[in-house]
């Protein structure tokens, strides 16, 4: 059965097609598109983020509140000059990005990361379940 719209046949949709255009033609973060995987082992969460380009120095790990904040920013500058010292060519690239995971349920005392080959690796150690205190009472 058919939609509505008649741009839905036969796997062809116009408006995927300007969505599509709009998503890779403007990109959503000025750093690019940093993806994020949150992995569930058991007894901890393992995030792993894209952050290409970035040095280990440009990113930021921040607990605010309930919320784990990653934010990473660089700037490049690449200047050429003759020897009359004008400009031959003179490129800029400046990148940043900033997300936010809530994390409660988290032993926050506890979140360890790294980064490596572009990828910021957060280890974050789920909170122990207190089993309520079971006690006999003495009945007079």
């Amino acid at each position: 059965m058919y939609g509505l719209t008649p741009f839905g046949r036969n796997g062809y949709d116009l408006f995927d097609m300007f969505d599509n255009f709009d998503r890779d033609f403007f990109p959503r973060h000025p750093a690019g598109n940093c993806r994020t995987d949150i992995k569930d082992e058991g007894d901890k969460y393992v995030l792993e983020s894209e952050l290409p380009g970035f040095e280990k120095e440009d990113i930021s790990l921040d607990i605010n509140g309930s919320y784990l904040v990653i934010s990473a920013q660089h700037k490049t500058e690449d200047e050429k000059k003759d020897d009359s010292g004008k400009y031959i060519r003179r490129e800029r690239t400046f990148g940043s990005y900033k997300r936010s995971f809530g994390i409660s349920g988290i032993d926050t005392e506890n979140i360890s990361a790294e980064y490596k080959n572009g990828i910021l690796i957060v280890d974050m150690p789920k909170k122990k379940r207190e089993e309520p205190e079971t006690r006999k009472l003495e009945i007079k």
